[in-house]
């Protein structure tokens, strides 16, 4: 049988090296946190999406025996479907420790995607939304990975704004404005007028962008 000193002894060595792991973990998180992933990342309609690829072989250099899983139904699909659209969820364990996240299939608006198309209503009139595909479930598995990551602190600051709700901008005017064009100065006038009015919006510059694109070509240089 343990003696008590003995029994004391083993459960201070426990301790020591549980806190030992504490710091280590802590260490690792702020090392990741730290490291910039800007030039590694691309914004699309107001969102900011790191490489997946690049995500996981950097990640993978911190903890080389770090694994993650695609939680599945019990017909082996990639994903859980209810009326209000389709979820998946990754689980990745790395250094002792496991994190789970999820994220729902979405259209290139943000939309919640389902199984079948559906329509709805804005103050700027009835839009649509597109059923769900297999790629779009193999996208969104790839972005909740990438997000799962950022739960060990891998590009975590990229994520700071995404829980903030998002205010649906009307650029119906801009574009119109844009599309009066009818020479290179004109056209330069009006796009930099109509980005500056969408200036905290930044899907709503992507499509000013996109019309002044447009016009450019129409305008052959004029």
């Amino acid at each position: 049988l343990m003696s008590e000193q003995q029994f004391q002894q083993t459960v201070m060595d426990e301790l020591r090296q549980q806190q030992e792991n504490d710091m280590e973990t802590t260490n690792r998180f702020q090392e990741l946190f730290e490291k910039n992933v800007n030039d590694k990342t691309e914004a699309r309609n107001g969102l900011t999406y790191l490489s997946w690829s690049w995500a996981w072989a950097e990640f993978k250099k911190f903890y080389p025996n770090a694994h993650y899983e695609v939680a599945k139904t019990a017909q082996g699909l990639p994903y859980f479907e209810s009326d209000a659209g389709a979820m998946v969820y990754t689980v990745v364990t790395a250094g002792g420790c496991t994190h789970e996240m999820w994220l729902p299939v979405m259209d290139g608006a943000n939309k919640a995607m389902k199984k079948e198309a559906y329509t709805y209503k804005t103050k700027f009139g009835e839009k649509s939304v597109e059923a769900f595909s297999m790629f779009d479930v193999n996208k969104t598995i790839m972005r909740c990975l990438t997000k799962n990551l950022a739960m060990f602190g891998l590009g975590l600051y990229i994520y700071s704004g995404d829980d903030l709700p998002t205010v649906e901008f009307d650029t119906t005017p801009l574009v119109d404005k844009i599309k009066t064009a009818t020479t290179m100065a004109e056209l330069q006038e009006y796009f930099t007028s109509s980005l500056s009015a969408c200036a905290q919006h930044k899907d709503a510059q992507s499509v000013v962008i996109a019309a002044k694109d447009s016009m450019k070509l129409k305008l052959g240089g004029k």
